[in-house]
């Protein structure tokens, strides 16, 4: 890989930011993209920036190199941001919705985007045997001081579940992963493909009014974040082999002190015909 000249890097980036926030959206998308040429894996993610100004188009997910370096360097206060400063219970709200809807205990679990361990740590008393996938590393470390895991993996969750021979679960969650995501096809057909038929598949995700998402099934978001239509969500989880157990309306998590508003479903890997 060529050798990345930091300091231009670090200007063009700068300024685009910086006419960003001005409103100058023509001069800013020329400047992300002139940090596209010098960092062709856009460790920054200017291809997300792009879109979330409405130009271009919508990359089928964040890149790989963004996602990684943003939680790398988030990491140690991860949690305080997340939680304490951010309002963010969905892991919270997923064992609510299983002890409400009498579901579990479980065998297997798949943790996908487990950062830290918040998901894992709140459903460990309900499963026997907890596997995280991370593609930030130090989130792995901070998850695997916690000792709430069997197995952990510093790995792209795609690319996991395509090449994953181990045991089916009976449980796969990914309770901050849509986000990074626009096309959801490769990710349900993978979860599928990794679970036992009858087994559960819990997520959330950020959605916007049907006015803003214009007849799109996803967009970039104003904060860099994807979102999806319920619509969407619903006609991939039903052509990669899952039935709806429950949709639910949630805020996320605040933004600028607004809230997000959201999904948190659950579904259910139907048996083979």
């Amino acid at each position: 890989m060529a050798k990345i000249d930091e300091e231009a890097l670090a200007e063009a980036y700068n300024r685009a930011l910086s006419l960003e926030k001005a409103g100058d959206i023509d001069a800013a998308v020329k400047a992300y993209e002139e940090v596209l040429a010098i960092d062709p894996e856009d460790h920054g993610g200017a291809a997300v920036r792009i879109a979330s100004l409405g130009r271009g188009e919508t990359p089928a997910k964040a890149p790989d190199a963004y996602v990684a370096t943003l939680f790398d360097q988030h990491a140690e206060a991860f949690e305080d941001i997340l939680v304490e400063q951010l309002g963010y219970a969905v892991p919270v709200l997923v064992r609510q919705r299983l002890q409400t809807l009498g579901l579990g205990p479980f065998q297997r679990m798949l943790d996908l985007g487990c950062g830290t361990g918040l998901t894992g740590g709140t459903l460990r008393d309900m499963v026997e045997d907890i596997t995280g996938i991370d593609l930030s590393e130090k989130m792995i470390e901070l998850a695997h001081e916690k000792d709430l895991y069997e197995t952990l993996y510093v790995a792209e969750i795609d690319d996991f579940l395509e090449d994953n021979d181990e045991e089916a679960f009976d449980l796969i969650t990914a309770t901050d992963v849509l986000p990074y995501m626009g096309a959801l096809e490769p990710l349900f057909f993978g979860a599928a493909e990794n679970m036992v038929a009858g087994g559960l598949f819990i997520f959330s995700s950020e959605t916007r009014a049907n006015d803003v998402m214009d007849g799109r099934p996803f967009m970039v978001g104003p904060h860099q974040r994807f979102v999806h239509t319920e619509a969407y969500v619903r006609e991939r989880l039903d052509a990669t082999g899952f039935d709806i157990v429950e949709v639910t309306d949630i805020n996320v998590r605040m933004q600028d002190g607004e809230p997000s508003p959201g999904h948190l479903v659950i579904a259910r890997r139907r048996a083979e015909a």
